[in-house]
């Protein structure tokens, strides 16, 4: 690509306001909202919905307060929060190019709060950038949805999938609708070949490290896995904590594989979810579930069900923040179902399973594919 003036030809100097014009959000109260279909996004994204818009999208929200520079893309009507800043004015430029430009952007570097981060639009404003003509911005665009549309065929994927096991759990082991249970004897209310027993006989529950939060680092190998990557039954492999070797009286089972299954212990306690990638330390308060002589497909499903997550936090203790506690949850009665039938679940099951393990790798990959050609695409390093 020609470059004129040290960038690309055609790419024009501007300030961060010549692409996009931020505004800040309006405040509403979760008492204020109405039932509706209007997002409400705030800093953390869609958190609820409302009755009336203030907005017309598409638009790109970034968040103003706490969560801090995260970037959403809203295509419809919405309400932007009062911890957001909203684009007012996208100056003719393509919604989507200054959606995945934002994210180049570091806001993160200019908060201007105390104790709660903050970001000021007028210091944002005023930053230099490099704009490319609508063509270009629309041929970006066209090169990133690609990745993003097949990040959102596999979350779709993936969601029917747990959605399909679920329901085969909840028919089989919560409704007891099981192949066969209608000439199944009931006896003393168990079916025939089931076992009233409690979770310690079936399940292992294994503690994270201690990690030293002052060895903590920005960079390094190894991620280490707290309760914020155990996030309503989905794993987040992004970790802001990082070491770069494995301490040495840390356990081997604090050392994440893919496929491992995950349970938060505090705060929002009883998430389980399945963790994948590589290089992932898990930290305490999180515990990893395995289960003796038991399906790996039956573990995950028993924790992520509605009833185990019920039943979870009826267990949970503490007022400042609920806690969990492994040894308490060992000694809860569980009702084991019969061998033949956990076999019969983890025919059908287990390959589910893998492939949720398969297809979130795929996401992860593709996630970083696509954050390592966004800012060589924003800059005109790589032509399109």
């Amino acid at each position: 690509m020609k470059r004129n003036s040290g960038h690309p030809r055609g790419w024009r100097p501007a300030h961060l306001e010549d692409l996009v014009f931020f505004q800040r959000g309006f405040d509403i109260t979760k008492a204020e909202q109405r039932q509706g279909n209007i997002p409400v996004v705030s800093s953390s994204g869609i958190q609820s919905y409302h009755s009336e818009a203030k907005v017309e999208g598409p638009g790109v929200v970034i968040g103003r307060k706490g969560s801090l520079g995260t970037v959403h893309f809203v295509d419809c009507p919405y309400w932007p929060h009062d911890t957001t800043l909203w684009s007012k004015d996208l100056r003719g430029n393509d919604p989507r190019y200054v959606y995945y430009f934002v994210h180049t952007m570091g806001f993160e570097r200019y908060d201007v709060g105390n104790s709660n981060p903050t970001l000021n639009r007028n210091h944002i404003h005023g930053l230099d950038i490099l704009i490319p003509p609508l063509r270009t911005q629309k041929a970006i665009v066209e090169v990133l949805s690609t990745y993003d549309d097949l990040i959102e065929n596999n979350r779709r994927r993936i969601q029917l999938l747990e959605q399909a096991a679920r329901l085969l759990y909840k028919e089989w082991f919560v409704h007891l609708r099981f192949p066969g249970h209608e000439h199944t004897p009931i006896i003393e209310g168990v079916p025939e070949g089931w076992e009233k027993t409690c979770y310690n006989e079936l399940f292992e529950f294994h503690g994270g490290f201690a990690f030293k939060s002052k060895t903590y680092q920005a960079e390094g190998k190894y991620g280490i896995v707290t309760i914020k990557n155990v996030h309503d039954a989905r794993f987040v492999p992004e970790c802001s904590s990082r070491l770069d070797s494995v301490p040495d009286k840390m356990k081997p089972h604090c050392l994440l594989s893919t496929g491992d299954i995950l349970l938060s212990l505090t705060g929002n306690v009883g998430r389980a979810c399945i963790a994948y990638g590589e290089n992932f330390l898990l930290n305490q308060r999180v515990a990893k579930i395995v289960g003796k002589d038991i399906p790996r497909s039956f573990v995950y499903w028993t924790f992520s069900s509605d009833a185990s997550q019920r039943e979870l936090e009826n267990l949970a203790y503490g007022v400042a923040q609920l806690n969990l506690s492994p040894v308490k949850l060992g000694e809860q009665e569980f009702l084991r179902p019969s061998s033949m039938l956990l076999e019969m679940f983890a025919e059908i099951c287990e390959p589910v399973f893998q492939q949720i393990c398969t297809l979130n790798l795929s996401n992860q990959q593709l996630t970083k594919a696509r954050d390592l050609l966004l800012p060589k695409l924003m800059n005109g390093e790589v032509a399109v």
